[in-house]
């Protein structure tokens, strides 16, 4: 792969003048083409020849016509190649040359290797700096641009080299024939034949050896990304003939190569590999592609035929769906069929789903974790998971039961069915043990993408606040079923991360609801400083949300209590209010430096501290109260879950933060939390530098055991109430305060943190979660 500096310093000179020199040839081959057509074989067809010289002579001459047309093909695809090559790297070159001339105009620096850092550290700057600042969002598009026109270089070099080297051929005798009009056509060519040759593999099901696998995966990988190779492959295959081999896949060791028992990784690459070929491929709108999709849910109500078990097509395609982006569209269709089916075959829910999808003799259908693959709802989750339009469509709509019978009304909601009705199977999952847990973990990223709008596993840089009205729409339908009762979170296992998530992304709407001090107003407190407002001053979601709530304040105490009872809940929701409140901070409380700090109006400040200060006791108490319920006191797991209660700092401080949001980090990835603007402020940055161990309460283990849990608790809360006041000390000491005004600012608004905490204790907050007894 070429580098940032081969591309940025390339000669193109010799290629320009391959260029024209190619062409020239072509002229001349051209001509001595139509010689050879109207002089030899012309006269060769006319000759008089008998005998021997009449079978040899006569088709010799043809031959020896035909090869001035193949060369002039062969030297006209080498011309196109070429010339196509040269437009895609002249324009890489440029693109790298505009991006170093504007850099330093924006304070960034462009070394020789394309890293990207500040042209001036900011804390090399000056007092009286006025230069560029550059955000983390301004270095994320730098880079971005720059791999852009590498990655541009890169594709060009890869296709002319392999298109150069099928127009030579391998037959030193004769001229290839080969005919390119440009390099996007011998893309293109590529492409299929290397789709019919990935093919060929899978025909041969699990016959095929690892090796073959191994070149299966490698086709995949060399055309990531590719909608062509992605439509050539999936109509070379087949609707029926990609369910019938991954079908065949799922009976491990039925095959010689014994697959599924000696290579499970493979086959795990390999479903990666598969579906994220088969989503590029359903975004095209080709008829023949049109066709394959219907195909697909037409097969998925009938059993695929394997060499052992068979599977619903539903049950196989779900599982080829756990990874990529499928088309909008598809998913809608394949989703409204597949509830359908459910319905049919569980004879309108008289007979559970687990029961219906499970079957005597098992197709292991799912390599990548999160079971076994028998439920497909599993897999489409999954799928949702991946496209936040799709999974928003899907949570606000009502699907017909029965699309045949026009006349009738019978519809199921959809976010009722899955999030509150459905009886979801037990599977094996990731630990080995049968349990609900991978369903409802797929049913959280599901409704992660519905609520955010982004993937739930979408890599954190460059994302932005991107929230509807559709969206919120979902998350509205979220805080009110699980702030219902503790056990509509402790019962779904594995969707407790996902709803800290979804809590987290919305915590500016959560902190808006806990400003009205009335639990079922659905009014906002006027001028509150919390809440989703664009740049206009209105809300994202819609006019009617400028003064009206999206959650009413005893359905957000409840939402914030229930799912900090869960230990990754309570971290994910902590960092996430102290990012939040910080942010706040910033927005309405004076500039720093903007007067003397005692005639400074600090009230919105001193609100958005409470209402955070608040909101860390309610989450700090729900923590508490199911840790004594989940363990008996003084015991190691009551001491080491209370220990931990104070460690989600570490999730927030060194975040990144930009484009009005931030991204909190140590082994959080996914969760991003609105700020209040979208330029980062100097509280915020402030907070983000922070040392961790600095906040968090740490202790050896041999010290943390010798202590009593009422002991632990006493301290943990403490701690607690310490962290409440990190937005505070940010905000403080954020550059441009004078040491004195930096001073009375901290005592100003320290002395509302304990209030606010002891105003938690003054909330009905929810009861811990009790297992049911066996």
């Amino acid at each position: 792969m070429p580098t940032f500096d081969q591309v940025l310093h390339v000669r193109l000179g010799s290629l320009k003048e391959s260029v024209t020199d190619w062409g020239a040839t072509y002229d001349k081959l051209v001509k001595l083409e139509e010689k050879a057509e109207n002089g030899l074989r012309t006269k060769a067809d006319k000759a008089d020849w008998e005998g021997e010289n009449a079978g040899v002579t006569r088709p010799f001459v043809k031959k020896t016509a035909k090869e001035f047309g193949d060369a002039a093909k062969v030297a006209d695809s080498i011309r196109n190649i070429l010339r196509d090559s040269l437009a895609e790297f002249k324009s890489a070159k440029e693109s790298l040359e505009k991006l170093v001339e504007e850099a330093p105009g924006k304070g960034i620096r462009i070394d020789p290797d394309g890293v990207v850092s500040y042209l001036i550290h900011p804390d090399r700057r000056s007092k009286n700096y006025d230069g560029p600042k550059p955000e983390q969002a301004d270095f994320d598009a730098m880079r971005s641009a720059i791999k852009a026109a590498i990655d541009k270089a890169n594709d060009a070099d890869d296709v002319a080299s392999r298109a150069l080297r099928t127009v030579v051929g391998t037959d030193e005798s004769n001229f290839s024939g080969t005919d390119y009009d440009s390099l996007k056509d011998a893309s293109k060519a590529q492409d299929a034949e290397d789709a019919k040759e990935a093919a060929k593999i899978v025909k041969k099901g699990d016959d095929a050896t690892a090796e073959e696998i191994d070149k299966l995966n490698k086709y995949f990988k060399d055309n990531k990304g590719d909608p062509y190779f992605a439509e050539r492959f999936a109509l070379e295959v087949g609707p029926k003939g990609s369910l019938e081999y991954w079908a065949d896949m799922g009976v491990p060791g039925d095959g010689p190569s014994r697959l599924g028992i000696d290579h499970r990784d493979k086959l795990a690459e390999l479903q990666k590999n598969w579906s994220m070929t088969l989503a590029a491929a359903t975004h095209s709108t080709s008829p023949e592609m049109e066709q394959w999709k219907a195909d697909v849910i037409k097969a998925g109500s009938e059993p695929i035929q394997s060499r052992g078990a068979h599977p619903y097509g539903f049950q196989v395609m779900s599982n080829l769906m756990r990874v990529g982006d499928y088309d909008d569209k598809f998913l809608r269709n394949y989703g409204n069929a597949l509830v359908v089916a459910e319905d049919k075959i569980t004879h309108g829910g008289s007979h559970p789903p687990g029961r219906a999808w499970f079957q005597p003799q098992q197709a292991h259908l799912n390599w990548i974790g999160g079971g076994a693959g028998q439920d497909p709802m599993s897999g489409f989750m999954e799928a949702l998971g991946h496209n936040p339009k799709a999974s928003t469509e899907f949570f606000n709509s009502d699907i017909d039961l029965t699309p045949e019978n026009s006349k009738d009304d019978k519809k199921l909601n959809a976010f009722d069915y899955f999030s509150k009705d459905r009886d979801w199977p037990e599977e094996l999952n990731d630990k080995g043990r049968m349990s609900k847990e991978p369903g409802y973990d797929a049913l959280g990223h599901a409704l992660e993408s519905a609520t955010t709008g982004h993937p739930y596993d979408a890599p954190a840089e460059g994302l932005k606040d991107v929230r509807t009205a559709e969206n919120a729409e979902v998350m509205q339908k979220v805080v009110e079923y699980y702030s219902g009762e503790p056990k509509h979170m402790h019962e779904q296992p594995g969707i407790d991360d996902s709803l800290g998530k979804m809590g987290a992304a919305y915590i500016d709407e959560l902190d808006r609801s806990l400003e009205q001090e009335n639990g079922s107003s659905m009014q906002e407190v006027t001028d509150s400083p919390f809440g989703a407002n664009g740049k206009n001053g209105h809300s994202r979601f819609g006019d009617k949300f400028d003064t009206e709530l999206l959650f009413n304040r005893g359905d957000a105490i409840n939402f914030m209590g229930i799912v900090a009872q869960s230990e990754s809940g309570h971290a994910q929701l902590s960092a996430a209010q102290t990012i939040y409140t910080t942010s706040v901070m910033d927005e309405v409380g004076p500039k720093p430096g903007s007067g003397h700090a005692q005639d400074l109006d600090l009230t919105d400040a001193k609100t958005a501290l409470r209402i955070g200060a608040e909101t860390h006791g309610i989450l700090d108490e729900s923590r508490m109260a199911q840790i004594d319920q989940d363990y008996d006191k003084d015991s190691e797991e009551h001491k080491k879950a209370v220990g931990r209660t104070t460690e989600w700092v570490k999730f927030g401080v060194g975040a990144a933060a930009a484009g009005g949001v931030a991204a909190l980090t140590g082994g959080m990835g996914g969760v991003l939390v609105p700020l209040a603007t979208e330029t980062v402020g100097g509280a915020v940055v402030t907070f983000l530098g922070m040392e961790a161990d600095d906040i968090a309460e740490k202790y050896e283990e041999d010290e943390l055991l010798k202590k009593k849990s009422d002991d632990l608790k006493d301290e943990a809360l403490e701690t607690g109430k310490q962290n409440a006041l990190v937005p505070a000390n940010a905000y403080a000491d954020a550059p441009g305060w004078k040491k004195e005004d930096s001073n009375y600012v901290r005592e100003e608004l320290t002395k509302y943190v304990k209030d606010s905490r002891l105003h938690a204790k003054d909330d009905s907050l929810p009861d811990p979660y009790k297992p049911k007894k066996n």
